[in-house]
């Protein structure tokens, strides 16, 4: 069983105790105007007695013994019966002075109320003329005079009565709800609770954590997305780990890799300064190969050894930075696949000039190598944000290309690519606060759009 104090069930228990008491207040307050007025009705039904008893007497006498006797049955002062020919009346000295006037011939709930709760709340006794038909004949008004005394204490009584029955009646009623919620409730996610706690202690133990249970309602639906979840984490975990391990070994292999490399490129600059035309005409195609090897093993080792860009900004011409792209890429590509830059000479970004270059540089290059013979880049100021699309004629990207756009070694859009030129534009744009999307692409060719947050 949980702690009671502080457990939801004890705050569940605490509440039904409350609610229960508050029904059955709202109950007692005409339980109790009944019970005054049923008290006061056995009276009247005593008094009538008593006025029966002194009729059948012989001209309506009775000795003062028998007097005081049917008054005490009546709890009464005095009895007193009012016939169309006479008025009977029964009583042993002068009554006391009257102070309060019931007439139980006019009755109201709400009124009925407020002189229970006034008889309840008035301590010191009252004498009370009280009116009313009688059970037996109600035809005929019995009318007398008593202490009000009687009644509050016959009031009180009743009133405890009902406090106590109440109290058993509202812990039983949480007791059961409590242990019922125990059963249906606090229990199953209790054990769940603990099962995910088990699961974060060790995430990788496949025999721990939460288990399936038979369950259809609410708690089942939890517990099953939640084992279900547990599984994906569990996978996603291993599936992490195992390329952690990839790419350590990728990494050791990128190194040793580029070192036979290094070897490679100075036989083929050797290769290339024979006079021999076969090995001229074959020498730019291995020189380029291998040009390309080592570009993919530096790419992929410097993703895997970079946790993020780090940034050095400082507040730069966005326009000059487009034409410096242009310029490395016309030497590096020719000058078939030119950059046109439409962008305001004025307009000055806050970024990391290096960390942008290379974005501008891979989306600019990856369209070249693409088939395009033209890139435009247009920026323009949109509230706090600088919005540049990148514009390509080429032939566009497939439908495989673009659902593993930004997935390192799977996104490439043209073959031996490895897809890690938009990742890292992507890291580096998310470093700055902005954003890149592809914002179209087709046979009149690609639009990507780049959000960088505008300097102030």
């Amino acid at each position: 069983m949980p702690p009671l104090v502080g457990s939801l069930s004890a705050k569940l228990l605490a509440l039904t105790i409350a609610f229960v008491m508050l029904a059955e207040l709202l109950i007692y307050a005409p339980s109790l105007a009944n019970f005054r007025v049923n008290w006061l009705t056995d009276r009247i039904a005593a008094g009538h007695l008593a006025i029966l008893v002194l009729e059948a007497t012989p001209e309506a006498l009775v000795s003062d013994t028998m007097k005081d006797d049917l008054l005490d049955r009546a709890n009464a002062y005095a009895v007193a019966l009012r016939l169309p020919d006479r008025r009977l009346l029964l009583y042993t000295a002068r009554p006391p002075d009257i102070e309060v006037t019931v007439d139980l011939r006019r009755q109201s709930l709400v009124r009925d109320i407020q002189a229970a709760f006034d008889t309840l709340l008035h301590r010191q006794n009252r004498i009370l003329r009280v009116l009313g038909p009688s059970p037996n004949a109600p035809d005929l008004t019995i009318e007398l005079v008593l202490d009000e005394t009687d009644l509050r204490m016959a009031m009180l009584q009743y009133s405890r009565n009902i406090l106590m029955l109440s109290l058993f009646i509202s812990m039983l009623t949480a007791g059961l709800l409590y242990l019922t919620l125990q059963w249906l409730m606090v229990r199953p996610m209790r054990r769940i609770a603990e099962g995910i706690t088990e699961f974060a202690r060790n995430p990788e133990d496949a025999a721990g954590g939460l288990k399936p249970i038979a369950r259809s309602d609410e708690i089942g639906v939890i517990n099953a997305v939640l084992v279900h979840m547990q599984g994906d984490l569990r996978s996603a975990l291993k599936q992490r780990e195992r390329l952690a391990e990839l790419g350590s070994a990728v990494a050791k292999i990128n190194h040793d890799l580029r070192g036979i490399l290094s070897t490679a490129v100075l036989i083929s600059d050797r290769l290339a300064q024979l006079p021999d035309p076969q090995v001229q005409r074959i020498a730019p195609t291995l020189v380029q190969a291998i040009d390309r090897a080592i570009a993919l093993c530096t790419q992929t080792l410097n993703f895997a050894r970079e946790e993020g860009p780090q940034l050095n900004q400082s507040r730069f011409r966005l326009a000059d930075l487009v034409n410096d792209v242009a310029s490395d890429l016309a030497l590096l590509a020719g000058a078939g696949c030119p950059i046109e830059s439409d962008i305001d000479p004025g307009l000055v970004v806050e970024a990391d000039r290096d960390q942008l270059y290379r974005v501008f540089a891979n989306i600019c290059r990856n369209a070249c190598e693409a088939g395009a013979d033209h890139t435009r880049v247009v920026a323009k100021t949109d509230g706090g944000i600088t919005i540049i699309d990148i514009t390509d004629n080429g032939p566009g990207m497939s439908s495989q290309a673009t659902q593993r756009l930004f997935q390192p070694f799977a996104g490439s859009a043209r073959k031996g690519g490895t897809g890690l030129g938009l990742v890292i534009a992507r890291d580096v744009m998310r470093a700055h606060g902005g954003a890149i999307e592809l914002l179209s692409t087709g046979a009149q060719g690609t639009v990507f759009r780049l959000r960088l947050p505008t300097a102030t």
